[in-house]
C-alpha cells in the first residue's frame, strides 16, 4: 500500500473513531438527562401528591368541625352527616400522608405531633357531641368555646401549611432542574451536530485530495505509459473504479450517517415539545389544571417521551451498524495478504462439508468440477469469498425447488484461474447486477436478515486479491457468479 493509501486510511479511521465518540458521548448524556427528567417528574408528582393530601385532610378537618359546631347549637343530626362522613376519611388520610412523607425527613420529623393533633380534635369534636346527645348542652358549648379546639385546629393548620409550603418549594426547584436538564439536552444535541458535521467535512476533504491523488496518478500514468495502451487502458479502467467506490464512500459517510443525526436531532426536539405538555401541567402556579392539559401531560408521560427514546435508540444503533460494516471493509483492505499454495478440490470439499446437511436437508446437491486445481493465493480472502457466496445460494434458494449448487474452477489465460458458482435459486434482477456489490445495498424480496455488506465484501477481497468478480443471472432461474484472480498473488505482492 502506497504512503498517499496508507495515508488516507488512517485519515478516514481516525474520522470515524472520532464520529464514534461524539455519538457514544451524545447517546449516554442523552439517556443521562432523560432518565434525570423521569426521576424528577417523577419526585414532582409525589409533592404535588403531598400537597393535595395536606390540603384535603384541612378540609376534612374544618367540614367535620363546621358540622359538629352546626350540631351543638342546633342540636340537629343532620348536622352530624359532615362529621360522621369525615371522621373516618380523617384517619385514614393521615395514615396515607404518614406513607406519602416517609422518604420526606423534615415532614416525617413532625407526622407523629400531627396525629396527636388530629386524634386530639377529633376526641373534642366526639365529646361535645356526646355531651349534646346525653342533654348538657351548656357543657358542650362550654368546651367548644375553650381554647381547646381552637389551639389543636391552629396547630394542625401551621403543620399542614408548612407541609404545602415546602411541598411548593419543591416542585419549583424540581421545575427548575427540569427546565437546566433539557436545555443542557439541546446543547449537547447541537454541540454534537456541530461536531459530528466538522467530522464529516474533514472526511470529505480527506477523500477529496484522496480522489485528486488519484487523478494525479492516472494522468502520470498516461505520460508514462504513452506505447503501452492497452496496460494504460487496463490502469485507467482500475483507476476509474477506485475512483466511484471513493465516491460512494463519501455518499455513505455524508449521507447514511447523516441521516440518523437528523432522526437523532428531530426526535429531541420532540421530547422538546412533549416537556412542554408536562411544564403546562406542573408549572400552574396554584392555578386550576384543565382535563386537557392533564391528559396532554399523562400522554406525553406515556407514549410521546417513550417513543422519541425509542427513535433515538434505533437511529443510534442504525449508525453504528453503518460504522462497523465501514471499519470491517477497511480492516481487510489493510491486511496483510499472505500468498501460499492452495489446492481448490481440499478447500471447496471443506467449504461444502460445512453447508452439505442445509443443502441435504431439502433434497438438493453440490457439484464439484476442478479443471485449474491450484493457485498461489491468501488462503483466508478466497475462504472468505466462497464461503459468502454459498451462504448467499442457500439464504436465496428458489422455495419451490430443491438447491442444485454446481462449482466450477478452470484456468482463464496464461496468469488467471476462473471460479464460477452456479445456483438454480431466485436470480437477481438485470438491472441489480451491479447494485448488488454496493456497500448497504440489496436485491429483491427482502425476506431474509441482512445489511447488504457481504457482498460489497466479496468484491473487496477480490480486488484486493488482483482479481475481479461479477455475475450472471436470469429473475426466477438462478444465478453465477464468477471469480476471476491471478494464478499467482506472490508476483503482484512483489510488485
Amino acid at each position: 500500500m502506497s504512503a498517499t493509501q496508507t495515508g488516507f486510511v488512517r485519515s478516514t479511521l481516525l474520522f470515524l473513531l472520532i464520529g464514534t465518540g461524539i455519538l457514544i458521548g451524545i447517546i449516554v448524556a442523552t439517556f443521562g438527562l432523560v432518565e434525570r427528567t423521569r426521576s424528577t417528574f417523577d419526585y414532582i408528582l409525589q409533592e404535588r401528591n403531598i400537597r393535595r393530601m395536606a390540603a384535603d385532610l384541612m378540609q376534612k378537618l374544618t367540614n367535620a368541625e363546621t358540622g359538629q359546631r352546626g350540631f351543638v347549637i342546633t342540636r340537629d343530626e343532620l348536622f352530624l352527616q359532615p362529621y360522621e362522613g369525615a371522621a373516618t376519611e380523617i384517619r385514614e388520610d393521615l395514615e396515607r400522608l404518614g406513607g406519602a412523607v416517609k422518604d420526606r425527613p423534615i415532614k416525617a420529623a413532625q407526622m407523629d405531633e400531627l396525629r396527636d393533633r388530629v386524634r386530639g380534635k377529633l376526641d373534642e369534636m366526639g365529646q361535645a357531641i356526646n355531651l349534646v346527645r346525653s342533654g348538657e348542652q351548656d357543657q358542650a358549648i362550654e368546651l367548644i368555646q375553650s381554647d381547646l379546639g381552637r389551639e389543636l385546629m391552629d396547630d394542625i393548620r401551621q403543620m399542614l401549611e408548612q407541609f404545602k409550603e415546602l411541598s411548593d418549594a419543591n416542585v419549583e426547584m424540581g421545575t427548575e432542574a427540569q427546565l437546566a436538564a433539557t436545555r443542557q439536552l439541546q446543547w449537547i444535541t447541537i454541540g454534537g451536530g456541530i461536531a459530528i458535521i466538522a467530522v464529516m467535512g474533514g472526511a470529505i476533504l480527506v477523500v477529496a485530495q484522496h480522489v485528486r491523488a488519484l487523478a494525479a496518478s492516472r494522468r502520470e500514468v498516461e505520460v508514462l505509459n504513452e506505447g503501452l495502451e492497452a496496460r494504460v487502458a487496463e490502469r485507467t479502467e482500475d483507476l476509474m473504479q477506485a475512483n466511484q467506490e471513493i465516491q460512494r464512500f463519501a455518499y455513505i459517510v455524508t449521507h447514511d450517517l447523516r441521516a440518523p443525526l437528523v432522526n437523532i436531532m428531530g426526535f429531541t426536539a420532540e421530547l422538546d415539545a412533549s416537556l412542554k405538555a408536562l411544564q403546562a401541567y406542573v408549572l400552574n402556579d396554584g392555578k386550576a389544571v384543565s382535563e386537557e392539559q392533564i391528559h396532554e401531560a399523562r400522554l406525553a408521560a406515556a407514549e410521546d417521551l417513550p417513543e422519541a427514546i425509542g427513535f433515538i435508540r434505533s437511529s443510534t444503533k442504525k449508525m453504528d451498524g453503518l460504522i462497523n460494516a465501514i471499519l470491517k471493509i477497511s480492516r481487510d483492505g489493510r491486511r496483510q495478504l499472505k500468498p501460499e499454495v492452495v489446492e481448490l478440490q481440499p478447500l471447496l470439499e471443506t467449504i461444502t462439508a460445512s453447508v452439505y446437511h442445509q443443502i441435504s436437508e431439502s433434497d438438493g446437491n453440490i457439484d464439484l468440477d476442478i479443471k485449474a486445481p491450484r493457485l498461489n493465493t491468501d488462503r483466508l480472502s478466497v475462504e472468505q469469498i466462497l464461503g459468502n457466496l454459498f451462504d448467499n445460494a442457500i439464504k436465496y434458494k428458489h422455495p419451490d425447488r430443491p438447491l442444485t449448487l454446481k462449482v466450477r474452477t478452470a484456468p482463464e489465460g496464461r496468469h488467471m484461474v476462473r471460479i464460477e458458482v452456479e445456483d438454480n435459486g431466485r436470480g437477481i434482477a438485470e438491472q441489480d447486477h451491479e447494485r448488488i456489490f454496493e456497500l448497504f445495498r440489496r436485491s429483491g424480496q427482502q425476506d431474509q436478515s441482512g445489511e447488504g455488506i457481504g457482498l460489497a465484501h466479496v468484491r473487496s477481497l477480490a480486488r484486493n486479491l488482483g482479481g475481479e468478480i461479477t455475475v450472471r443471472s436470469r429473475f426466477g432461474e438462478g444465478s453465477t457468479f464468477v471469480l476471476r484472480m491471478p494464478s499467482d498473488l506472490s508476483r503482484l505482492v512483489r510488485s
